[in-house]
């Protein structure tokens, strides 16, 4: 059903928890399910030096969340390449269609990520 790879997330996620004294805080919810995904990110000279999530929802969703955080760990802010849903979803191995929703949680806290870090 889940690919090895959001299976990995899933039972050894990376990044769990929060920063302290983050340079920002993302939040997004899925409307229809609840899935909530939560991001904290620590900037220094330009790049993201530390990243770390919490999800509440299904296992695709934390698995998304330790992706994400773990993609974006290094990334200079300044040069942070597109990043859709479908890349995530492609990345991870494919997601059941009734769980797609997942990565489109965890594109839309990217993208909300880069419009707060980036303005």
């Amino acid at each position: 059903m889940y690919s090895d790879k959001i299976l990995d997330h899933f039972h050894h996620p990376r990044h769990v928890g929060e920063i302290e004294h983050p340079a920002a805080v993302i939040e997004s919810v899925n409307p229809v399910c609840g899935d909530t995904l939560k991001l904290w990110v620590e900037i220094k000279d330009g790049r993201i030096t530390q990243a770390t999530f919490k999800a509440q929802g299904c296992v695709p969703a934390m698995a998304c969340g330790s992706w994400l955080a773990d993609w974006l760990t290094g990334k200079n802010v300044q040069e942070l390449p597109a990043l859709s849903a479908e890349a995530i979803e492609a990345d991870l191995g494919g997601l059941p269609v009734a769980s797609r929703h997942a990565a489109t949680l965890a594109a839309e806290c990217f993208r909300r990520l880069v419009e707060k870090i980036t303005s």
